[in-house]
C-alpha cells in the first residue's frame, strides 16, 4: 500500500535533514575548525613508523588546492560524534589538559581591533584547542583549533595590555585563537600546557618530503625516479605560483627584523622572487636579496635549495633543459651557485641536491648545465658557514663559474692582485704572497690586514677573503652620502706579524720594507737608534753597539722635514717617519750624504700619506751627531 504523500514527504526531509546535519552542519555551527582539519590532513601526513607497506611509486600527489568537502569523510560512528556542534565540553575526560573560563578575541577582531574580548569557557585536549559558549553539559562549541607539530604558541607578554589582560596566542594553519587572562600566572600555565601538547606531537611531512624519500628509494632505478617526476608536477619547473611552502614550516612564527613576514609567507616570497629572475635586467642585487634573506632566517635555506631544485628541473621531469631557451633561465642554476658558495643544506635535502646534480651530469653531458652541476657539487663539499652573503663582484664571478680577482698591498711590491674563490682564507692568501715575494725561508710572520687610513686591523687565518670584501662593499655603500677623505677606502694589506727577526736582512730584498710597516702597537720594537755614515744608515736597539740593519743612501729617495719634532725619509715606494727633538741635524747630515738632496719643507705630497705623530722619545744620549758615525735616539715608523 503506498504511502500517502504527505507522509512521504515527512520520510524524506527527515533523512535529508540528518544527512545535512551530519555532513555539513557541523562545519557551519563550529566555525573553521573542522575544515582546517581536514584540509590539515590533505596537506600533511604523520610518518607511519612500520611504512605501511607503500610502494616508491604509489604516491601521486600535486600542490594543494582547494577542494570541496566529501560527504563520506567520517565513516566511523566516533568521529562523527566528535563533531556534532551540539556536543558540550567533555566531563571528567582524561584526555583534558586544561580548562577553565578565559577571555577570547572574537572572530575578526585582528581586523577589528577595538571589538573587546569576550568571556568562554576553554578546553586543552591532546588533539585540539576548543571554545564553549559555558561549562555547562549542552553547552554549544563555538571553535576549535586541532593542533599540531607545526602549530606555535607566543606569549604572555612581560606587560598586560592596554586592556590590562595577558594574552596568550596559538598559530594553526588558517586561523590563531588570542587567550587573555587577568592573571598572569594563569596565563603562563595556559602557554607552558599549550607548548607540551604541541611538543608531543609526532612531526608531520608534507608531500614533497614523501616523494623525495620515494626518489632516495628509488635512485637505482633511473625510470623510477623519472615516473615520480613525471606524475607529481610539484617536483618540476613551473611558471604558476608556490600556495604553500615545500617544507613543514611553523605557523604564525613571526621572522626577526623588520620587514619579515612569518615563515611561510616568506617561502612563497621567496619563490616569487626566484621567477623574477627570469626578467630581471639586473640580477645581481635580486640574488644578493634573496641571499641576505636565508641568512636572516636560517630555517628558509633548506626550502630555497628544494625551491631551485624544482625549477633547475626540465618541465617534463629531470634531468632536462630550462622551460626556455632564454638565457634568463640560467639564471636559477647562477643562484643555486651562489648558495652552494654560502650555506650548507640539511641532510634529506642535501642528499636529494646531490642526487639531482648528478643526473643533469649523466643525461648532459658536455653542455653548461653539467658543467654547473659539477661546480655547485665540489662547492658544497668545501662551503661551511659565511660571516656574510657574496658580494655583488663575487656573485658576478660565480654566476661565470670563475674565480674573483682581490688586490692586496705589499710593502715594497705594490698592489698584489690574487685571484680567490668563496672559500680562500686569508691565511692561504697570505702564504701565497710570502711565496710570490721570495720570503718563505724569512723567521718573521706575516698575515693579511684590513687597513683604511691609519686604522688595521689584523685577520685570523680562517677568516674568508670574501666575507672581508663583502664588508668593505658595505662600508662604502653605507658611506655613500657622505663626503670621502683620502684614507676612506678598506684595503687588503700583507704585514709583519708577531715577534720581529730583524737580524740577516738583505738590504735589497722584500722583507726590509716590511720592517717599517709597524704600527706602534705592532708588537715590534718601535724605538731605535739611528746612526748615520759615510755610505750609509744604520739601526740598532738602544744600548747596543751592533746594528740591526743597514739602508744605503742610494736606496734614499728625499729626506723631509714634516714637523718640529718629525723627519720623513722615502725609503723605496715606502716612508719612514723620525721622531726626535734633533731632527733638523739628521735630515743636514742625510741630506749631505745624499746624492741628489731634497731642499728643506714639509712633506704636502698626496700619495703616500703622512701623520703628524706626537713627540714620545727621550732626548738623544748620543750627542755626537756631527761625527761621520754619531748615532741619534728616534722612533721609527714607515707608512705607505
Amino acid at each position: 500500500m503506498p504511502l500517502p504523500g504527505g507522509l512521504w514527504w515527512l520520510l524524506c526531509c527527515r533523512r535529508g535533514f540528518t544527512l545535512l546535519h551530519r555532513d555539513y552542519g557541523d562545519g557551519e555551527l563550529s566555525g573553521d575548525g573542522d575544515e582546517d582539519e581536514d584540509e590539515e590532513t590533505f596537506e600533511l601526513r604523520t610518518p607511519s613508523p612500520a611504512g605501511g607497506g607503500r610502494g616508491p611509486l604509489d604516491v601521486t600527489l600535486t600542490q594543494p588546492v582547494r577542494s570541496a568537502q566529501v560527504s563520506d569523510r567520517l565513516q566511523s560512528w566516533e568521529e562523527t560524534r566528535s563533531l556534532i556542534p551540539e556536543k558540550g565540553p567533555p566531563e571528567e575526560d582524561p584526555d583534558v589538559v586544561v580548562k577553565g573560563w578565559l577571555y577570547g578575541e572574537p572572530r575578526g577582531g585582528g581586523a577589528r581591533p577595538w571589538l573587546p574580548p569576550r568571556r568562554a569557557w576553554f578546553v586543552l585536549t591532546r588533539d585540539s584547542l576548543d571554545q564553549f559558549s559555558s561549562s555547562g553539559k549542552g553547552a554549544r562549541r563555538l571553535r576549535s583549533l586541532v593542533l599540531t607539530s607545526l602549530c606555535s604558541v607566543t606569549g604572555p607578554e612581560r606587560r598586560p595590555k592596554e586592556t590590562g589582560l595577558w594574552s596568550v596566542t596559538v598559530s594553526g594553519r588558517k586561523h590563531s585563537v588570542r587567550l587573555c587572562s587577568p592573571r598572569q600566572a594563569e596565563a603562563e600555565r595556559w602557554g607552558l600546557a599549550l607548548r607540551e601538547v604541541i611538543a608531543s606531537k609526532a612531526p608531520l611531512e608534507t608531500p614533497t618530503q614523501l616523494l623525495l624519500r620515494d626518489i632516495q628509494e628509488s635512485c637505482g632505478d633511473p625510470e623510477a625516479v623519472a615516473l615520480i617526476y613525471r606524475r607529481n608536477p610539484i617536483l618540476r619547473h613551473t611558471s604558476g605560483a608556490l600556495y604553500a611552502p615545500l617544507l613543514p614550516l611553523p605557523y604564525g612564527v613571526s621572522a626577526p627584523g623588520p620587514g619579515y613576514a612569518p615563515l611561510r609567507e616568506e617561502a612563497v616570497r621567496l619563490f616569487l622572487a626566484l621567477q623574477a629572475l627570469e626578467g630581471a635586467r639586473r640580477p645581481g642585487p635580486l640574488m644578493q636579496g634573496v641571499l641576505q634573506t636565508c641568512r636572516d632566517l636560517p630555517a628558509l635555506r633548506d626550502e630555497l635549495f628544494l625551491q631551485l631544485a624544482k625549477q633547475t628541473s626540465g618541465p617534463a621531469g629531470p634531468p632536462g633543459p630550462p622551460a626556455t631557451q632564454d638565457p634568463a633561465a640560467l639564471r636559477y642554476w647562477q643562484l643555486l651557485t651562489c648558495m652552494s658558495c654560502t650555506f650548507r643544506p640539511g641532510g634529506a635535502v642535501r642528499g636529494h641536491l646531490l642526487g639531482h646534480l648528478e643526473r643533469t651530469e649523466q643525461a648532459l653531458p658536455d653542455t653548461e648545465l653539467a658543467e654547473y652541476a659539477r661546480f655547485i657539487r665540489k662547492a658544497l663539499g668545501r662551503t661551511r658557514g659565511r660571516e656574510l652573503v657574496p658580494s655583488l663582484a663575487e656573485i658576478s664571478a660565480l654566476s661565470q663559474r670563475q674565480e674573483l680577482l682581490c688586490t692586496v698591498h705589499c710593502p715594497g711590491a705594490g698592489a698584489c692582485p690574487v685571484a680567490i674563490d668563496s672559500h680562500t682564507t686569508a691565511g692561504e692568501v697570505a702564504r701565497e704572497l710570502v711565496g710570490r715575494l721570495g720570503l718563505a725561508r724569512s723567521r718573521n710572520a706575516f698575515a693579511l690586514y684590513e687597513q683604511r687610513g691609519a686604522q688595521e686591523r689584523a685577520l685570523a687565518g680562517g677568516t674568508l677573503v670574501a666575507d672581508v670584501l663583502t664588508r668593505f662593499e658595505n662600508l662604502a655603500v653605507e658611506e655613500a652620502g657622505l663626503d670621502d677623505s683620502p684614507d676612506s677606502g678598506w684595503r687588503l694589506c700583507l704585514r709583519l706579524h708577531g715577534p720581529l727577526h730583524p737580524e740577516g736582512l738583505s738590504p735589497d730584498g722584500h722583507e726590509l720594507p716590511f720592517l717599517f710597516e709597524q704600527e706602534p702597537g705592532g708588537g715590534t720594537p718601535q724605538k731605535l737608534c739611528l746612526g748615520l755614515g759615510a755610505k750609509a744608515m744604520s739601526f740598532s736597539r738602544p744600548g747596543e753597539t751592533e746594528p740591526i740593519h743597514s739602508v744605503s743612501y742610494g736606496h734614499v729617495a728625499a729626506c723631509q722635514l714634516m714637523g718640529p719634532h718629525t723627519l720623513a725619509l722615502r725609503v723605496g715606494e715606502s716612508q719612514l717617519v723620525l721622531q726626535s727633538p734633533q731632527v733638523e741635524e739628521i735630515m743636514q747630515l742625510v741630506n749631505a750624504y745624499l746624492p741628489n738632496p731634497s731642499p728643506e719643507r714639509p712633506c704636502s705630497s698626496p700619495s703616500p700619506p703622512c701623520q703628524d705623530l706626537p713627540d714620545t722619545s727621550p732626548p738623544s744620549q748620543h750627542p755626537g751627531l756631527d761625527e761621520p758615525q754619531g748615532q741619534s735616539g728616534c722612533l721609527g715608523q714607515l707608512q705607505d
